[in-house]
């Protein structure tokens, strides 16, 4: 029999445990305005870290997004930082409500992590793109092709979370990493992907279908 999982992101356990003690201190000291701020805030840092299960599309050929958001970017460019070829981007914006916990858009074979520290500008613009922490992940699919997914910090986005590693083969739909709190998922896929999305598009990581490969 399968267990069933507590649909938490593990590293949302010790904020929501800190926020929940502090709620009780302060219950028991009978502050109870700072009692029921901290009780609200430990309620919205359980709905921020909340991991649900989704259906995974089984299609071969799919690619899936990698993040909850909204496309802000659906583009062909000269990728000269993490794939060094033309290739189409597409850029989900998260924000402070969306699942945060990121899926693999498609299967392959990580070839390597790379991670930059940077600036925190707002995550939505071109400035964070390019100046913001990042931690990019480069795989390879079983025909060769190369694809890139890059976590991207945000303005207030303090910590990626990377659970990737160089030589992991994964599988579409696997969780590879997390951004707290609010950040934007670039994906760098293929020129010959025949992508089924534009901006202004809400998408669910695993679940909504990006294109085709």
């Amino acid at each position: 029999m399968i267990k069933p999982r507590i649909p938490i992101a593990l590293e949302g356990y010790p904020f929501i445990g800190f926020m929940a003690l502090t709620a009780m201190v302060f219950a028991m000291l009978d502050y109870d305005v700072l009692s029921l701020a901290a009780l609200f805030t430990a309620a919205f840092v359980l709905f921020f870290f909340r991991d649900p299960e989704r259906i995974i599309p089984d299609e071969g050929d799919v690619v899936v997004s990698p993040a909850d958001g909204r496309i802000i970017l659906v583009e062909k460019v000269f990728d000269d930082r993490f794939l060094d070829e033309e290739v189409c981007k597409v850029s989900i914006f998260m924000n402070v409500f969306n699942v945060h916990v990121n899926r693999v858009p498609f299967p392959g074979r990580v070839e390597k992590v790379r991670y930059s520290a940077g600036r925190f500008f707002a995550a939505n613009t071109d400035r964070g793109a390019l100046e913001n922490e990042y931690c990019a992940v480069i795989s390879k699919t079983d025909n060769g092709s190369r694809y890139a997914m890059v976590q991207v910090a945000g303005l207030v986005a303090r910590r990626i979370v990377c659970w990737a590693t160089a030589g992991d083969q994964l599988a579409r739909g696997d969780r590879f990493g997390l951004i707290r709190f609010g950040s934007r998922v670039d994906l760098y896929l293929p020129l010959d992907v025949r992508l089924e999305v534009s901006p202004g598009q809400k998408v669910k990581a695993g679940d909504s279908i990006l294109g085709y490969l």
